[in-house]
This record gives structure tokens, C-alpha cells and sequence, in this order.
């Protein structure tokens, strides 16, 4: 055997038809030979991975470094030493050196990193949609040398706030102001912090993200709305509908006794008057329970201003339910995947535990394109909730009257149905479309006085 050679060998026995037994041997040989290929295989495995990381990293590191200037410079210097070289031309090859000198000049302005303590303090994170944030954002250099000027950028939503930063000495700090104004209804993130290091030309840049993210819930504008001005929700105890039982709080009539009847209920002067059984009969009383509607189709307004004033409305009609300590249930249609859609339905409910937690709900409220129509959200709504004294619809100006009469149907026969109709371009007033009341609103203010004079009348 070659010194250069090893043997494996596996020996298992077996036995024959005769009893004898049979040793089988099988042997596999691996020459040095086949042992350097391995670990070059192996090595080139290794090598191969470790390339693809690395300039897996360099093309991160480099697309969030090299700006679009950059890019271009570094695309002139390639081509114009490229061409000077081949081809002799001076001028391309001059272009290429230039933009060589200023790819390596801007480098050093990367060089350091911050030792920056930014921190980011918001006087309120919970504002009125058209009303700003005021802030303050303090800057400290925490490191032990002198920190180069820069620039601090602030996201806010999809915008950006830039502070430039001065130098700074050890130890020493700066406090600026922040001032974000009007903005809209919705959730906007403010932050993290960034600071940005970067050439005067802006080929090269370098940022360095803080963990500090502020979450501004900008609530839906509403309007002071009277207790009484629902009509349906006055007391405590109940509101009596339409509906005869044979026993409740609110008296109604009297009838003749018919086998059955409790006879608790029987009433004896009316017994002795007539010489007949006489039973009492009363109104049901119910607890005051609202449903608020809200349309979310873009196809339902005409456009973002009057769906915001569809919010409000429906915002501010929530409040006084809340307030007034009423069961309130607040819906608008969900999205819906455009494959599903006409097969699947979906309702988003709000939150209505207090009245921050009902604001923050409509904070995120938004027209959709997939959703289901009003009509199907009434439906909805009116199936998995309890028995309803009143129901809001409130929708925009493109809603055919037509169409709200048909979702009115949707509840039952006794629930008082009041449509909302949001038309900025219209005057205020008051409709009696059987079997639902519409009120058009063309500003928030007119809500508070419509629901007055439909309470009165």
C-alpha cells in the first residue's frame, strides 16, 4: 500500500443456505490527491460566501451613502479616464481626473462619528387637526472632542425638518425649537432624529438614525352637541317605544282579559266598572342604544374636505353619547382584497370606552376604494348589535337619497333613522324621507342646530 493511501473497511457476515457463514468486506480508498481537491472545494465554498456578503454589505453601505451626485461623478471619472486612456483624448481624461478629485475630497467629510445625544420633546402628542406641534430638540456633544458641524433631520409623516447644528464643544448643548403647523387628520410619526454628515457638493452622505419616535395622534375637529338634541336619549331608565307588552314601567292602556294574562296585571276598578276581567297594558322601555354609520367609500364623497367633515360629524355624535354614558356603537366599512370583493364582508368598529379612546379611533379612519357600500354596512351593523333606539347615517353629497332610503331599511321598524349629509356647497336643512329624517350639513356648526330643531319638531 502507498504511504500516501488510507483504507477504510466495513466487515458485516452473513449466512448462507448452507450455515456457513460469509465475511463481506467493502473498502473505499481516498488518495491525498482527492484530499487536496476537497479542501479546495470546501475553501472556495467558504471564500465564494464570504465575497457575496462582502459585497453584499458594500452595495448597502454604498447605496445609502453615494447620492444621485455621486453617482454621476463616479460615472464621469470611469468614462472620461476610460476614454482619455483608450483613445488619447485630453479633455475626457482632465473631466475624469476632476471628478476623481472631487470623489476624494469629499470623503473625509464622513470621517468621525457623532457623539451627538439628540433627544426630541413634544409639548403635546394629541392635537386638533388643523393646529400645529411645538417641540424642542436639544443637541449635546457627549464625546471628547470637538464635534464638526452638521445638519439633524426630523421626519415628520412624509415631510422632513432640517436643523443645522453648529460646532460644538465637549460637554456643551443646544436647544432649538420645533415648530410643525396645520396638520391633518391621522396618526403622524415625528422622528427618530437623524444626523447627517455630508460634502458640500452632496455626492457622499452618511446618517446615523436615533431610536426616539414620537406617534402624534391629530384628532378629527368636532362641535359641542346638546344631550337632548338625539331625541331618543333623555333618561336613565329607558325610553318607551312602540312596541305593547303585558308588563313594563310606561303605562299604556287597558284591555279585556284573555287566557294567558298574568293576573297581576288585572286591573280591578276597571273589573268592577265593567263586570268584566280588565288587564293592564304598557309601552316597552328600552335602554338608549346608538348606532353611528359612517360611509368610507371613496366613491360615497366628493371629495378629502368633505369626507373630513364626515368624520367630524360622526366624531362629534360620538362624544355626546360617550359623555352621556349611552351604549354607542360606532361602524364604517373595512377594506376589502379586490379579489374578494362583492363575496366578503367587513365592518371596522371604534373604540367608544372614553373619549380619548374614541378620537384616537377616528384618528385612523380613512377612505377606501375597496370597501362595501353604506347599505351593507348598515346591514351589518344592524345584525351583530343589539336592539337599536337610534341609528346616525352619516354620508357625503354623492349619496343618492334613494340609496339612503333603502339602507334605513336595514333596521328595524322601531329605530328612529337620521341620515347625515355632508355637502359643503349646500345650505343647511331638514328632510323627512319615510322611513329615515336627512339632515344636510354644510359645515360642522349646522350638526348642533339641525339635531335641535329636529328634537323640537
Amino acid at each position: 500500500m502507498s504511504p500516501t493511501e488510507s483504507r477504510l473497511t466495513r466487515t458485516s457476515l452473513a449466512t448462507g443456505t448452507g450455515g456457513a457463514t460469509q465475511r463481506t468486506s467493502t473498502s473505499v480508498t481516498t488518495t491525498g490527491r482527492g484530499r487536496v481537491v476537497v479542501h479546495a472545494v470546501v475553501w472556495w465554498t467558504r471564500f465564494a460566501r464570504a465575497t457575496g456578503a462582502a459585497i453584499a454589505r458594500a452595495a448597502t453601505w454604498a447605496s445609502r451613502t453615494v447620492r444621485p451626485a455621486g453617482t454621476l461623478m463616479v460615472a464621469a471619472a470611469s468614462i472620461g479616464l476610460v476614454l482619455g486612456v483608450v483613445f488619447g483624448w485630453v479633455e475626457w481624461m482632465v473631466a475624469g481626473a476632476i471628478a476623481v478629485l472631487l470623489l476624494v475630497a469629499s470623503v473625509p467629510f464622513l470621517f468621525g462619528g457623532r457623539a451627538y445625544e439628540v433627544d426630541l420633546v413634544l409639548e403635546h402628542e394629541r392635537i386638533v387637526a388643523g393646529e400645529g406641534i411645538l417641540g424642542q430638540i436639544v443637541v449635546r456633544n457627549e464625546g471628547r472632542r470637538t464635534a464638526l458641524p452638521g445638519r439633524l433631520d426630523i421626519p415628520v409623516g412624509a415631510g422632513l425638518v432640517e436643523f443645522g447644528v453648529p460646532l460644538l464643544r465637549p460637554g456643551h448643548s443646544l436647544a432649538q425649537p420645533l415648530d410643525i403647523p396645520d396638520l391633518r387628520r391621522g396618526i403622524v410619526s415625528v422622528g427618530p432624529a437623524t444626523t447627517v454628515r455630508s460634502d458640500p457638493v452632496g455626492m457622499l452622505r452618511r446618517e446615523h438614525p436615533f431610536e426616539d419616535v414620537h406617534e402624534v395622534y391629530v384628532h378629527p375637529r368636532t362641535v359641542a352637541l346638546p344631550s337632548t338634541s338625539a331625541g331618543l336619549i333623555r333618561d336613565l331608565e329607558g325610553n318607551p317605544t312602540k312596541r305593547i307588552v303585558d308588563a313594563d314601567i310606561n303605562f299604556h292602556a287597558i284591555r279585556e282579559y284573555v287566557p294567558g294574562d298574568s293576573r297581576r296585571q288585572i286591573h280591578w276598578r276597571s273589573t268592577a266598572k265593567t263586570g268584566r276581567l280588565m288587564v293592564r297594558q304598557y309601552e316597552e322601555s328600552r335602554r338608549s342604544r346608538m348606532a353611528i354609520v359612517l360611509a368610507s367609500s371613496e366613491a360615497e364623497f366628493f371629495d378629502a374636505d368633505e369626507f373630513e367633515l364626515a368624520v367630524g360629524c360622526a366624531a362629534s355624535l360620538g362624544l355626546r353619547a360617550v359623555r352621556d354614558a349611552r351604549d354607542v356603537v360606532i361602524a364604517t366599512g373595512s377594506e376589502i382584497p379586490r379579489a374578494v370583493r362583492g363575496r366578503l364582508r367587513a365592518i371596522q368598529r371604534i373604540p367608544a370606552a372614553s373619549p380619548r379612546v374614541l378620537l384616537d379611533g377616528f384618528c385612523a379612519v380613512q377612505r377606501r376604494e375597496f370597501t362595501m357600500p353604506v347599505g351593507d354596512t348598515c346591514r351589518l351593523t344592524a345584525e351583530s348589535g343589539d336592539q337599536l333606539s337610534i341609528a346616525f347615517l352619516v354620508v357625503g353629497s354623492t349619496m343618492p337619497l334613494a340609496t339612503l332610503q333603502q339602507a334605513a331599511l336595514a333596521f328595524p321598524a322601531d329605530t328612529a333613522v337620521v341620515a347625515v349629509r355632508c355637502d359643503e356647497r349646500a345650505h343647511p336643512r331638514i328632510q323627512s324621507l319615510p322611513p329615515l329624517t336627512v339632515l344636510t350639513v354644510g359645515t360642522l356648526e349646522d350638526l348642533s342646530g339641525l339635531l335641535l330643531r329636529g328634537a323640537t319638531s
